[in-house]
């Protein structure tokens, strides 16, 4: 009987979010700091709901991840194959808040220390004591951490553990965005699960350069032109069981091979911060699924998350905790 629920795989940082709502980035004049990044977001979000959930990320030998490494410990995350890689840097972003729709981000990212896992690091991991992983599209995004995320797949597949994919396209992260989609192509078969936003499923398959357009340098939501229905299409075709398109207010679609789409209404909220959002549904999608809820249900458990997240100032340190779900959805008629 595995030992632990979940195995979060990739980044982690410190987060400085403008602690000025509603001013221009030039104009912020002082920061809040939290801690951040997919994998860390998706652990603290199903550790606070009740899961037994362990990381993988890298940190450097810097105040920086001594600050991460606090949170995880204070979560109560298991932080065992967490290394201290020498010669790097923990990770930073820098984030503006200009609610409804303008998020400003800027990552340091260079020699971070999560980029720099390797197949040592995935080899020391018990995948047989988990019931699933979940793997973030930035973690293949450069070698070393590349050919570790592959090595882990690999692993979690032969172990029978349940593999899901945030996409999490990131453009900045990858020396051109088309390889983005070479990369996750390359891995989409190896997955149970894949979760993304239409954008970030249309960024999968993207051929141009010109399909993609960043404004206000909000990274975390491009703009993508593209077929939705041919990529949701291929995706399905590439192996993988279930695809979750999240749609934000418009809640989220379920795909399956031979049928029909399946909508989970989300929740009506008003919105301060859109970061995170992403992560606190996965992390509720990833409850609901370790205690046997079917996908339906599952996903509106996420739905749920992403819609308090959106309402709060952070990512990791505002993620909700079961009571507070439940008690949200309530309010709604329930899950």
């Amino acid at each position: 009987m595995p030992r632990y629920d979940l195995l979060t795989l990739g980044r982690s940082s410190i987060d400085l979010y403008s602690a000025n709502v509603g001013s221009p980035f030039e104009k912020i004049e002082a920061f809040n700091a939290f801690v951040g990044g997919c994998p860390l977001n998706i652990a603290t979000g199903s550790r606070r709901l009740g899961l037994e959930t362990a990381i993988l990320t890298g940190i450097g030998n810097d105040q920086v991840g001594n600050f991460i490494k606090h949170f995880l410990d204070n979560e109560g995350i298991v932080t065992d194959w967490v290394p201290v890689i020498e010669g790097t840097r923990s990770s930073a972003v820098v984030l503006g808040i200009e609610p409804p729709d303008r998020f400003p981000l800027v990552y340091y990212r260079e020699n971070c220390a999560d980029i720099n896992l390797n197949i040592d690091h995935v080899s020391a991991i018990p995948f047989q004591d988990f019931k699933a992983a979940a793997f973030s599209g930035t973690a293949f995004s450069k070698d070393p951490s590349r050919t570790a995320m592959f090595y882990a797949l690999e692993m979690a597949k032969k172990n029978g553990v349940t593999r899901l994919l945030d996409i999490d396209f990131r453009a900045d992260q990858w020396f051109d965005p088309r390889a983005f989609g070479v990369t996750i192509r390359a891995a989409l078969g190896s997955f149970n699960i894949v979760v993304g936003t239409e954008e970030e499923i249309l960024a999968t398959f993207l051929t141009d350069k010109e399909q993609l357009l960043i404004k206000h340098q909000q990274i975390s939501a491009p703009e993508i032109r593209g077929n939705i229905d041919n990529a949701i299409r291929e995706i399905l075709n590439s192996g993988v069981e279930t695809l979750v398109v999240k749609r934000g207010k418009d809640g989220a679609s379920i795909f399956q091979p031979g049928k029909e789409e399946v909508k989970v209404p989300g929740f009506p909220v008003e919105v301060l911060n859109v970061l995170g959002a992403g992560d606190a549904f996965c992390a509720g999608f990833s409850f609901g699924l370790l205690r046997g809820w079917d996908l339906y249900k599952s996903v509106r458990m996420g739905n749920a998350c992403g819609a308090i997240i959106v309402t709060r100032e952070g990512c990791a340190n505002f993620m909700p905790t079961y009571d507070e779900v439940i008690g949200f959805v309530e309010g709604y008629g329930g899950l």
